[in-house]
């Protein structure tokens, strides 16, 4: 897949970035249809985005976010990206539709959440993590090779399970947007934009990447 690549100084930079384009995407896909659905990954650098976002002037009664991946932790758990969206997004009236790693049954509700997804995204936020991982796409975990559930559910990474959209799900994307931040992701960053299928990020397909990172990243 073909990726723009946009770099930018800092990761604030990133974060503002990344704010201007869900907002130009989001007032285009509203005009279009009424609504705008996005999907959020976890991480620092969204979380920055989403602060800049509340500052913004935003339709938030149209838009609709849903989670790429959450840790399987209690609600309101520090480690639960919902904990830390719910935070960033304050009093605005977003829809939020999140994951629902509580129920006994993981594999059920993962099919569940499968059930509320749009056939298409608007856009769907990813981040990239030293190891190549993406949503929580981790190397080596059979989840990789889910092409038949649009959400599934990993084995332990980094001390917890974690539910996830899979690749099948990511294609639904008419727009990705990787925001990606720090000099210990300049490998993984490199073989995205090569097409390395060796790292699950590099697998990856959409209609259209947006990749915005920092100089550390991009080793410019």
């Amino acid at each position: 897949m073909q990726h723009e690549l946009e770099v930018l100084t800092t990761p604030d930079a990133v974060a503002a970035a990344a704010a201007d384009i869900v907002v130009q995407r989001s007032r285009a896909a509203i005009i279009d249809h009424e609504r705008f659905t996005f999907a959020v990954s976890g991480g620092h650098t969204p979380w920055a985005m989403f602060a800049e976002l509340t500052t913004r002037d935003l339709q938030w009664e149209r838009i609709v976010i849903f989670q790429v991946d959450e840790r399987v932790a209690p609600d309101g758990d520090p480690a639960r990206n919902l904990t830390h969206l719910r935070a960033s997004l304050g009093r605005a009236p977003a829809e939020v539709v999140p994951m629902p790693v509580t129920d006994p049954d993981l594999d059920a509700s993962a099919d569940r959440y499968a059930g509320l997804l749009p056939h298409r995204f608007d856009l769907i936020h990813l981040g990239l993590g030293p190891d190549g991982h993406t949503a929580s796409l981790v190397p080596d975990d059979p989840v990789l090779k889910v092409t038949d559930h649009l959400v599934a559910v990993t084995g332990d990474y980094q001390g917890h399970p974690r539910m996830t959209l899979t690749y099948p799900a990511l294609a639904r994307a008419d727009q990705l947007l990787w925001l990606v931040t720090g000099a210990e992701k300049q490998p993984a960053l490199a073989k995205v934009l090569a097409g390395d299928e060796s790292i699950p990020a590099g697998r990856v397909e959409a209609r259209e990447s947006l990749i915005v990172a920092d100089r550390g990243a991009s080793g410019s």
